[in-house]
């Protein structure tokens, strides 16, 4: 990755699109140290960082810190996120938009026109629901706005601020596209979740070694404590490798093509392949997952919520929540994949190119292959995604340490975006090598 961008850095005009990047994310990293008014900074962050469980401990870490210090980019790309997903599932379901996907550059324009209204409803209810949030549960609005009329104007004021920060997230991203090096709301959560990390470690450092650690070595009570470091730096790194691996790992179903002869042309009689990857759809069923099992918490924030009672069973060091988010994030895998990939489609495309896959006949056999296929790469990808995402959960609950919310999931996005980032780069840098047939 390295030696990718030193040697992008070699060419002027990648030089100038990973200068505009970076110009884009300070603009980003700016914004999310500016608060919006009318909110207590001091006592929301002191009520986030109570509980490292909870939904705003999560809208911490994927808005970079945005959430506890109640910045204008507080909701970070959640709302373009679920736009996009929701989007994308309504194009298979209405014939309208599935004619504008498959209309080429204008149909997806329309597409992403579409989105970006979807994005700002989305951040109106998104924001709306922080407001009451920040209010109810967190108890952490200024005093000049918490009762009358002034709660009314105060709350509007947040709302906007918050709606109007994710519109222009949305537009940070999408100027990386056209003028930075691509892949700009995917690099945007990348620098959120990087800028958390010397918080994370700063958190374990404190909760390890002053809280729980150095006090209590004289009486060997804290022992423990020490000997989870090294434990969790090398499943930190095993983490790392098991990502990058199922991320590049893929199941190459075989393709024989037919010799034809058209005029004095042969065409055909190449053995090539289709590539499936196991990972195949990537992050989008844990954010799915994650939407769902919060909407219990977010409805909560909306009222009191009792010491105990139905709303706190959806705390992620609960059984029941592990578990219901460990099952939707398989049902979300295949889900995504079937709505992805149609083996009837790919059976007749096959067909249509005179293909075959080599000891199946064209026609059912080779759709009842292909969705075999299918089904087991799904599977172990659905698992991988599963237990990446539970993994801290279970973890805090097995070492009593829940500084790592999320933090599989975070790892996977920051590896993810890093290896797309680096094959973007790589392919615009083969591009500008590659000769062309005309010299």
């Amino acid at each position: 990755m390295f030696r990718t961008l030193r040697n992008a850095w070699k060419i002027v005009d990648l030089r100038k699109k990973i200068l505009y990047t970076l110009f884009i994310i300070l603009i980003f990293r700016i914004g999310s140290a500016i608060s919006v008014p009318y909110v207590d900074v001091a006592a929301l962050a002191a009520a986030t960082g109570a509980s490292s469980t909870d939904l705003g401990s999560i809208l911490t870490l994927m808005s970079g810190g945005g959430f506890s210090d109640a910045s204008i980019f507080a909701l970070s790309i959640t709302p373009y996120i679920n736009a996009s997903i929701i989007i994308q599932l309504l194009t298979v379901a209405i014939p309208p938009l599935e004619r504008m996907a498959k209309d080429g550059e204008a149909g997806r324009k329309k597409l992403g026109q579409i989105t970006r209204y979807v994005t700002v409803v989305l951040g109106l209810v998104l924001g709306v629901a922080y407001y009451f949030m920040v209010r109810n549960k967190y108890n952490a609005l200024d005093e000049a706005v918490q009762s009358g009329g002034a709660a009314w104007f105060g709350g509007i004021v947040i709302v906007l601020c918050f709606t109007a920060g994710s519109a222009l997230m949305m537009w940070l991203g999408e100027q990386i596209n056209e003028k930075g090096i691509g892949n700009g709301i995917s690099i945007l959560l990348f620098a959120g979740i990087i800028s958390r990390v010397p918080d994370g470690a700063t958190y374990l450092f404190y909760n390890i070694f002053y809280q729980a650690g150095i006090q209590q070595l004289s009486d060997g009570t804290g022992l423990k404590y020490v000997i989870l470091v090294p434990i969790i730096l090398v499943l930190f790194l095993a983490m790392i490798a098991l990502i990058v691996l199922i991320t590049n790992a893929e199941r190459r179903i075989p393709v024989q093509y037919a010799k034809r002869v058209v005029g004095r042309k042969m065409y055909g009689g190449q053995n090539t392949f289709i590539p499936i990857k196991v990972n195949m759809s990537g992050v989008m069923p844990i954010i799915l997952a994650v939407s769902i099992v919060s909407l219990p918490q977010m409805i909560g924030s909306f009222i009191t919520i009792p010491e105990s009672g139905f709303f706190n069973v959806f705390s992620s060091t609960h059984p029941v929540y592990i578990i219901l988010y460990f099952l939707l994030i398989i049902g979300f895998a295949f889900f995504y994949v079937t709505i992805q990939y149609n083996p009837v489609e790919m059976a007749n495309n096959l067909r249509r190119n005179s293909g075959a896959i080599p000891g199946y006949r064209p026609g059912k056999p080779t759709q009842d292959f292909i969705k075999r296929v299918l089904h087991k790469i799904t599977f172990i990808g659905a698992l991988f995604l599963g237990v990446i995402a539970v993994f801290p959960s279970v973890f805090g609950a097995l070492s009593g340490i829940y500084g790592l919310s999320l933090g599989g999931t975070s790892i996977m996005i920051v590896v993810g975006v890093a290896l797309e980032t680096t094959q973007q780069i790589e392919s615009q840098m083969m591009m500008r090598h590659y000769k062309g047939f005309l010299e």
